[in-house]
């Protein structure tokens, strides 16, 4: 007979829902304070030079990359700081939400630069570009956290705690 490994089971899942999302809000930072700090030094990062180019696009030629680069580069590395510290998550995550926003667009403008063939093969930079959706899909589930949500370990309290949620906003209104 194998041993119960149920107890071990509850522990391990009790520790994620406890860290998991410090882990993922620190890593994100650490991911976003990285490559933003790389665009403060010229030729270190690979988007650089796509990044420019989408932001002059944008604005019609009137931010050109002596100026784009250094403000994106600390645009990320202030969103970076944001999670690593936990301080200021609203800000935090609507600066994450609109850099994003600028992010996809190359698709969309430099479609022969990001996809070999448009729209189901990417190129690096547009594979680059795509998986922005995990770091999208991790910032939301930091945002639902920002009010005081949690991950419940257990289902049978995630049931009362939305029952007690339901309750709450029943009472304001």
């Amino acid at each position: 007979m194998l041993p119960d490994i149920r107890p071990l089971d509850v522990r391990i899942t009790n520790w994620m829902s406890r860290h998991s999302v410090t882990l993922l809000r620190v890593s994100l930072g650490i991911v976003f304070f990285w490559f933003g700090a790389l665009k403060f030094f010229p030729d270190l990062s690979p988007a650089e030079e796509l990044a420019t180019r989408t932001i002059s696009t944008l604005t019609f030629g009137l931010i050109q990359p002596n100026l784009s680069l250094p403000v994106l580069a600390g645009w990320e590395v202030l969103i970076g700081l944001g999670l690593i510290s936990g301080r200021y998550m609203r800000a935090t995550i609507l600066l994450l939400g609109l850099q994003m926003l600028g992010t996809i667009t190359p698709l969309f403008l430099f479609p022969a630069e990001t996809f070999t063939r448009f729209p189901y093969a990417p190129t690096l930079e547009g594979q680059y570009i795509i998986k922005n959706v995990v770091l999208v899909s991790a910032a939301l589930v930091i945002g639902a956290t920002v009010r005081g949500g949690a991950l419940v370990a257990r289902p049978d309290a995630a049931q009362e705690a939305l029952q007690k949620q339901a309750e709450e906003e029943k009472t304001l209104g």
